[in-house]
Formats: structure tokens, sequence, C-alpha cells
């Protein structure tokens, strides 16, 4: 971790306030780097609840914090639908902070499969809103002024937008995916436990993440793995797309302030500021290769484009002032520094990537086809 990514946190509320850490999904991207730089920074207690369908990926995310030994995590592997089990283990773990990552998160497979996306996402947030709540009113007054729930949300639950404009903390919402609108209910229902059982909560929404460890089946490290072996690379419709990237520790970031200085019942939109359309992006992924890994070919010579996703949202963007201006918040990495490095590490970690795909459903096929 450089040091300009430590100065930027004051760990010292984790020292004071936050010595246990209740972490849903945190097998997923963002929950294990968020875990990671717990783990690295603070001498808090990890718990990470999530549901192991993926052997492979559990196996590699635990690995990473195995040196920490159980004093400092601990690996819960339960599915938020499991509402006893959820609540012995409030009841074990007594956290003084929740970071709620667990959920479906992939547009195309919530086309596929929109009932999981609606029992993970919906339930389960309810699941984990119900025990919180539960376990924090019957906290001691000196525990529970310090308690925070964080749901950690989307900019896919405001819709799409045009040529112009952002999204801020005073968008409407309307998600056009089943993943989108699980995600906005999700919302809501957090909303409600604050406006109405007083449970201390914040939310974030954030634009796309992006760097090393991320699952093949996202964009980036999709793009970056088929031309790496070779493959077609698909791009949607016309690839004119465009998102905003966020590097994932400049997310961290975020989360980490949010714990430490945002006020129950903020809502804060977290963007990169750097809005790129899907063939932009993967032109610049193929002009990296030519130059780390030069072929008889240029890497772009792959690229496929393909039947756009059913309903496929034409741009996102986020105006990030508001955290900025209360939290202190900005992005601190570049787009091309960072997808760059993000290239160079899935290049260099080709053995994970197999270790992935080994015990996983995807191999790198077309996902989100509507029958």
């Amino acid at each position: 971790m450089k040091q300009k990514e430590i100065n930027l946190i004051d760990y010292s509320p984790f020292e004071d306030k936050y010595r246990k850490i209740l972490v849903t999904g945190g097998l997923g991207f963002i929950g294990s780097a968020l875990i990671f730089r717990l783990l690295k920074n603070t001498n808090s207690k990890i718990f990470n609840i999530d549901k192991s369908t993926q052997k492979s990926n559990a196996l590699s995310v635990n690995n990473q914090f195995s040196n920490y030994g159980k004093s400092r995590y601990q690996f819960l592997n339960h599915d938020l639908k499991d509402n006893e089990s959820l609540r012995k283990i409030f009841k074990e773990s007594e956290p003084e902070i929740v970071f709620h990552l667990a959920a479906e998160s992939h547009v195309d497979r919530s086309i596929e499969s929109p009932r999981n996306f609606l029992e993970s996402n919906i339930v389960g947030t309810f699941n984990i809103l119900e025990n919180s709540l539960i376990h924090f009113n019957n906290l001691p007054i000196n525990r529970k002024s310090n308690f925070k729930f964080l749901h950690i949300s989307t900019d896919e639950v405001f819709g799409s937008l045009g040529n112009s404009g952002l999204f801020n903390e005073g968008s409407n919402y309307k998600p056009m995916s089943p993943y989108s609108a699980t995600k906005a209910a999700s919302d809501h229902l957090v909303d409600s436990w604050f406006n109405t059982f007083g449970l201390p909560s914040l939310i974030s929404n954030c634009s796309n993440n992006y760097g090393p460890r991320q699952l093949p089946d996202k964009l980036i490290p999709a793009i970056i793995i088929n031309a790496i072996n070779l493959k077609p690379i698909p791009i949607y419709g016309n690839g004119l797309n465009i998102r905003d990237w966020l590097f994932v520790e400049d997310h961290i970031n975020a989360l980490l302030l949010m714990a430490c200085k945002g006020k129950p019942g903020s809502r804060y939109c977290i963007g990169g500021g750097e809005e790129k359309s899907n063939i932009n992006v993967c032109k610049k992924i193929c002009n990296f290769l030519d130059d780390l890994k030069p072929q008889q070919n240029s890497y772009s010579s792959l690229i496929e484009f393909v039947d756009d996703r059913p309903g496929h949202d034409f741009r996102y963007g986020i105006d990030s002032t508001l955290i900025s201006k209360e939290l202190g918040w900005k992005p601190l990495f570049k787009f091309d520094q960072k997808i760059k490095e993000t290239t160079i590490w899935y290049l260099k970690n080709k053995d994970w990537v197999n270790f992935i795909y080994e015990e996983s459903d995807y191999k790198g096929e077309r996902l989100g086809l509507i029958n």
C-alpha cells in the first residue's frame, strides 16, 4: 500500500469504537479489499459472512487472511436468507459496525436468474437489517452511540444518463434491470430502517469498480483474460456505452471515511471521475498488451461486436461533490495508471485465473441472453 493511500484515512476510530466488525459479502471483490485493508491497518476482529458458492474463490480469498489467525479474522459460511443463523452470528460476534456488501451483482446473471437476485438482494438485506436492529437495540448506551450500519450500493439504481449530466444524492431512482431493481429495493429498505426504527445507517452508491483479483465475469478482467488467451473479446452493441470507472482502493477509502466520519441517515455517491466507453477501455487494454506481450496481430483484432444486452443503460456518471465536501474524500488514482497495473497483474497471475475457473460455473461464455 503506497503512503498516499494511507494518509487519507485516520484509523483511530477502529481502535476506540469499532473493535468488532461484521462484513457481509467479504469473499467478493470489494468486500475482500475492504477486509484486507482493515486487517492490515487496524487491530479489529473481522467477521466475514458470505456463502461460498465458488470454492476456489473462497479458498483464494481466505488464504490471503490466514496469517492473521482466528483472533483477527473469522469466515462464516452462511446465506443471508438463513435468518436463524444470522441471529446466532450477531450474538457471537457482537459487532460495533456492519458493512453490508453481500449481493448478487452481475446484470447479465440477473437477466438469466432474477429470482436469485430478489432473494439475495432484497430478502437478504431485510434479514441483515432485522438482526442489526435487534442487536442495536440490545447494546448498552455507550456502545449504541457508536454503532453504524453501512449499506454499499450502486449507481445503477438511478437508471441511465444521456450525453450530459451526472448522478448525485438527489437523483431519482429508475432501475432498468432485475439487478438494479433489487438494489434499489434494498436501498429503500435501509432508508426505512433508519427513518422508522432509528437504525443508524448510511448508504453509498458507487460507480463501476476495477482492479486486481476481480472475478473473470466482469468487463475489464474478461477483456484482459480473453485477450491473453487469444480468444474473441465480445463487446456489446456498438461499444459506446459509458461507465465511470473507480479503482477499488479509492472506493475502500470512501467506505472507511463513511465509517469514521459519516453521519447516520446520510447517502454518498462515489465515482472515479473517469468516464470511458466500453470500446475505449477495450482498445486501451489491447494497446497495453501489444507493448507488454506482443503478438503477430494486435490484440484489438480479437474484438467482436455482439448483440447488445437487453435494457442496456447507455451512460453512468457520478458527481462526488458531497462526499468530498463533508468527508474529504477524493479519488487518488488515474484510470490509465491503474488499468495498466491491473492488466499486468492478470498477466503475472494466470495461475490464479485458472484456479478460479476450476470450480466456477463460468468459463467465459456470453451471459444474459433471453431464450
